[in-house]
C-alpha cells in the first residue's frame, strides 16, 4: 500500500493553473499563463509586504532634509 503525496511542492505544477507544466513555457503550462502570470506583476499586484522603519530611522531622514 502506497501513499501518494498530493502536497504542492516546486516544480509540480503551473503556478497560475496548476496544470502539468510544458518544457516549452517552463515553470508554465502555456503562454496563456505566463501572459497573465506577467499581467499581474506588470499591474503590481505582487508586493512584498513592508514593515514601518523604526522611528530612530525617521528621525534620520529629517535631520537630513536641512
Amino acid at each position: 500500500m502506497t501513499e501518494k503525496n498530493t502536497g504542492k511542492t516546486a516544480g509540480s505544477g503551473c503556478p497560475v493553473c496548476d496544470k502539468p507544466v510544458e518544457e516549452q513555457y517552463k515553470p508554465f503550462c502555456s503562454k496563456r499563463c505566463a501572459d497573465l502570470d506577467l499581467g499581474k506583476w506588470l499591474n503590481e499586484s505582487y508586493a512584498i509586504p513592508a514593515a514601518e522603519p523604526p522611528e530612530y530611522l525617521e528621525d534620520l531622514e529629517d535631520e537630513e532634509e536641512f
